[in-house]
């Protein structure tokens, strides 16, 4: 992914070592072995005339017997083949499989500007999805997951420089997530044994709906076969979940704030337990319970016996469905997110506090569509997580008319995507990225854009509103 858009520039060392013609080759042996480089440009008056590399030193000097003074001039490769600047990574790969080369200098007109090398493009397919998830695979302890989960920033640059969609960037930081999740499981596994009965470990809140972005906080929880004996079992599934739960803190994922993972034993129940709280939650809406339910109605297994969630889903939604009680409060609760708009329509962004002058766009523009979606799918006994799914199931059961489906769909995508290119201009400044954007970013069609969709979210708001007043 990262090869076929990203440009050369982003790849190659910007300050190449470079040397005159007339030096020796000692000294010039001397000088990459300070600056740990394999390969130096030859240039004269900023053109460049030749590149030597620690091979040509090893064939062309020391195979050959050549004196230590003799001028690099007479071993370097004249007329190396080189890119330009602002070209795609990929056609450098080219060039290297094409010529058996290691080294591509590049240019800016005839100038030498940097150079990339066959390292450097390692590092690049390092973080495409597929060979980030097989490197998680096969890490035989912690040290190795964290060094690979580094790479998810970067996996998420690469994607929004692709133009991929917000749908398709969630479910790829997602996969990656779930990929640390059950490797960190299976060293647990093997650190304390088998498991002594059946069990799930389960993603909750945006890992359940596949829409992950990097640098994700973790929600997850265990569901215990029934059979589980705290005595017998307690010691063992503690001990699995505290490992993965600091597994995943180490490699990035922090903590849950409000402690809602499995290492918290609140959240590590047996199914019937599970079920019994899902009962109450339903039948007793209050503040707490609906938030609970924003969290951990969006279930999905990541790993282990699959079938204890979906049979616990699907009394769930057995409870859910044509309960209005409950669902009265539930879009009462997803009601008080309302959007950054003015009286007159227009942004209305933050007057005070520390974000002073800008929009949430996760708390105000993404997560009010998950709690209409996840409205629609309590309430027409949906099973699908993920946010467009539901979305898709509500047109299908007739709730929701195939025109707000469209446009909420649309919506979503479009803050989604806003707020991933927010996370990476911030990313490549070197700052934590955060949810938090300045209108003053963006141009005035784009800030238009941002108003129509909270325009979208708005009115859906009020329907749904209207259709379950009580």
């Amino acid at each position: 992914m990262a090869l076929m858009v990203e440009p050369v520039d982003a790849l190659m060392s910007c300050d190449p070592l470079c040397v005159s013609a007339d030096q020796s080759l000692q000294e010039v042996a001397r000088q990459m072995a300070q600056r740990r480089s394999s390969a130096a440009l030859v240039r004269q008056d900023d053109v460049l005339l030749g590149l030597v590399t620690e091979h040509d030193l090893s064939a062309r000097v020391v195979a050959q017997g050549r004196p230590v003074n003799t001028p690099v001039a007479e071993v370097l490769t004249p007329n190396p083949h080189c890119v330009r600047r602002g070209v795609p990574a990929f056609e450098a790969m080219l060039l290297m499989a094409r010529h058996g080369i290691h080294h591509v200098p590049v240019l800016d007109g005839n100038r030498p500007v940097g150079l990339i090398t066959a390292d450097d493009l390692l590092r690049a397919q390092q973080r495409s999805p597929l060979w980030l998830a097989r490197s998680i695979d096969r890490q035989p302890g912690l040290p190795g997951l964290i060094e690979a989960c580094a790479q998810v920033p970067l996996l998420q640059l690469d994607l929004v420089a692709a133009d991929a969609t917000a749908h398709h960037t969630g479910r790829l930081i997602t996969a990656i997530t779930d990929a640390v999740t059950v490797r960190l499981l299976a060293l647990a596994e093997r650190e304390l044994g088998p498991p002594p009965l059946p069990y799930a470990w389960v993603a909750a809140g945006s890992q359940a709906r596949q829409e992950q972005t990097a640098r994700s906080d973790q929600d997850n929880a265990l569901v215990l076969d029934d059979a589980y004996n705290a005595d017998r079992h307690g010691p063992y599934f503690e001990a699995l979940a505290r490992f993965v739960c600091d597994g995943l803190h180490a490699c990035g994922y922090v903590h849950c704030p409000g402690d809602m993972m499995a290492r918290n034993p609140q959240w590590r129940l047996t199914r019937r337990e599970w079920a019994e709280h899902f009962d109450q939650w339903t039948r007793t809406p209050d503040p707490t319970a609906l938030m609970l339910t924003s969290v951990f109605f969006d279930l999905r297994t990541v790993h282990g016996e699959a079938a204890l969630v979906e049979s616990l889903r699907g009394e769930l939604l057995r409870g859910t469905r044509d309960n209005p009680l409950f669902l009265g409060h539930l879009v009462a609760n997803a009601l008080s997110r309302t959007p950054p708009l003015g009286w007159l329509g227009g942004l209305a962004p933050a007057r005070s506090g520390e974000h002073k002058g800008t929009i949430d766009l996760k708390h105000l523009g993404v997560v009010p569509i998950v709690d209409l979606a996840r409205v629609h799918a309590l309430a027409g006994g949906h099973a699908e997580v993920n946010t467009l799914e539901r979305l898709d199931a509500a047109v299908r059961g007739g709730a929701l008319s195939e025109q707000n489906g469209r446009d909420l769909r649309e919506t979503w995508e479009f803050l989604a995507v806003t707020r991933l290119r927010h996370q990476a201009r911030q990313l490549r400044l070197g700052l934590g990225a955060d949810s938090f954007l300045d209108p003053q970013e963006l141009s005035p069609f784009e800030r238009t854009q941002l108003k129509d969709a909270f325009e979208v979210v708005r009115t859906v708001q009020t329907l749904l509103g209207q259709r379950y007043r009580f």
